[in-house]
C-alpha cells in the first residue's frame, strides 16, 4: 500500500458525488410523499406505467450502492490516516466502530420516526443507515488488509448471496426473521439486508486504494475508472442475459425498462454489479468534470460534506409536513415530485452550509458523529 499522508485532505470528488447521489435520493423521496403512483406501486415488485415514472423511481436506485461504496472508502482513508498519524490500530478502529454504532442507533431513534413525521416511535426496524453502521462496523475488521483480499471479500460475498437466498425461514418466527432480514433477505423488519450491501462496501474500500493512494493523478484515477465500469457492466449484462443466475425478474428485451429493474430487495447479483460499475463510473465522471469546469459541481458539495445530516432533515420535513400533516400526500405525479425536490433543495441546501461550519467549529461529541 501506497503512504497516506498525514494532514487533513478532503478529496472533493467524494463529497462531490456524494452530494449528488443525496440529491438523487431526494427525488425518490419525493416521489414517495408526493406521487399518486405510490397507492398502488410495491417497491418490492414494481410496475411503471411510463418511462417518466420509471426515471423518477430509478434515479435513487444508485443511492444505496453510493452511499455504501463511498462509506467503505472513507473508513478506508479515514483508518489509515489515524494509523498514519500515529494513532494505535484499535484506537483508529474503535472510532469507526464507534460511527458504526451511532449511524444504528440513528436509525432506530431519528429515521424510523422521521418518515411519519415522528407521529410515533417506531425502534424495532432497521434500514439503510443501519445497514451502513453494521457494515461501518464489519469493514473495520478487514480494513488493514490487502485491497486484493477486500475484493475476494466483496466479491465473494456477491456470489454466494444468491445461495443464501434459498435458505428457507418462518418470518412469524421473531428470531428467524430477525437474523434473515439482518443479513440475508429483504422483507417488513429490513429491506436492506447487510450481507450484500457489506460487499459493495468492501468494493469501495478497495476503490478507495486506487482513488485515493494508488493512482497519483486523475488522469490514472479517470482511466483505471472507466475500465473497472466497464468490465463490471460487461460483467452484469452477461448475466442478465443468462436469464439466470444473479436474476429474479424477468425482462422483455434488451433495453427494455425491465431489463435494468431486477429486484433491489434484496438486490441481486445483477443489480449489485450494475451499480457498483455505476458508481465507479459516475465518480469517474465526476473526477473529469473536475478538472474542466470545478465550479459546475461545487453545489453537490454542500450536501456532501453532511451527508447524514441532509439525510434525517429531509426526511423530517417531508414526513411532518407532508405525511403528518398531509400536504399534497401522494396527490400529484412526475411534475409535483420534481416540485418537491426544488423545494426541498431550496431549504436544505443552506442549512447544510450552515450545519457543516458548525460541525467544523465544534469539539461535541455528537455533533462531530452526525
Amino acid at each position: 500500500m501506497s503512504s497516506i499522508p498525514k494532514e487533513r485532505q478532503r478529496f472533493d470528488f467524494i463529497d462531490q458525488f456524494r452530494g449528488f447521489i443525496g440529491v438523487l435520493m431526494i427525488v425518490g423521496h419525493s416521489s414517495y410523499y408526493l406521487n399518486s403512483i405510490w397507492k398502488n406501486l410495491d417497491p418490492f415488485d414494481p410496475l411503471f406505467p411510463s418511462w417518466a415514472q420509471f426515471a423518477l423511481r430509478y434515479a435513487g436506485y444508485l443511492c444505496a450502492p453510493g452511499f455504501l461504496m463511498t462509506a467503505g472508502a472513507m473508513v478506508w482513508w479515514s483508518y489509515h490516516r489515524r494509523v498514519a498519524k500515529g494513532v494505535p490500530d484499535w484506537t483508529a478502529r474503535w472510532h469507526l466502530v464507534q460511527r458504526g454504532i451511532f449511524l444504528i442507533i440513528a436509525q432506530m431513534t431519528w429515521v424510523n420516526s422521521s418518515w411519519g413525521g415522528f407521529s410515533s416511535f417506531n425502534p424495532g426496524h432497521l434500514g439503510i443507515i443501519a445497514c451502513i453502521g453494521i457494515s461501518v462496523i464489519f469493514l473495520t475488521m478487514i480494513i488493514d488488509k490487502s485491497w486484493q483480499l477486500r475484493l475476494i471479500v466483496g466479491l465473494a460475498i456477491l456470489v454466494i448471496h444468491p445461495f443464501l437466498l434459498k435458505i428457507s425461514y418462518n418470518p412469524e418466527i421473531v428470531w428467524q426473521k430477525v437474523l434473515m432480514q439482518t443479513f440475508v433477505d429483504a422483507g417488513k423488519f429490513n429491506k436492506y439486508p447487510v450481507l450484500p450491501w457489506f460487499a459493495l462496501a468492501s468494493l469501495g474500500s478497495v476503490m478507495a486504494t486506487g482513488w485515493l493512494s494508488i493512482w497519483k493523478t486523475d488522469r490514472q484515477r479517470i482511466l483505471w475508472g472507466l475500465g473497472i465500469a466497464a468490465t463490471s457492466f460487461l460483467v452484469a449484462i452477461a448475466i442478465r442475459m443468462g436469464r439466470g443466475f444473479g436474476n429474479t425478474y424477468p425482462f422483455s428485451d434488451f433495453g427494455s425498462y425491465s431489463f435494468f429493474l431486477d429486484q433491489k430487495y434484496p438486490p441481486t447479483l445483477f443489480m449489485n454489479l450494475w451499480f457498483f460499475a455505476s458508481v465507479v463510473l459516475g465518480v469517474s465522471l465526476f473526477i473529469a468534470i473536475g478538472k474542466t469546469a470545478p465550479k459546475l459541481l461545487a453545489v453537490f458539495s454542500i450536501p456532501g460534506k453532511v451527508p447524514l445530516f441532509f439525510y434525517g432533515m429531509h426526511l423530517a420535513i417531508f414526513g411532518i409536513f407532508v405525511k403528518r400533516f398531509d400536504l399534497f400526500y401522494r396527490e400529484g405525479g412526475v411534475l409535483a415530485s420534481l416540485i418537491g425536490v426544488v423545494a426541498m433543495l431550496i431549504v436544505l441546501l443552506p442549512l447544510c452550509k450552515w450545519f457543516y461550519g458548525v460541525k467544523r467549529r465544534s469539539n461535541n461529541y455528537f455533533i462531530k458523529m452526525i
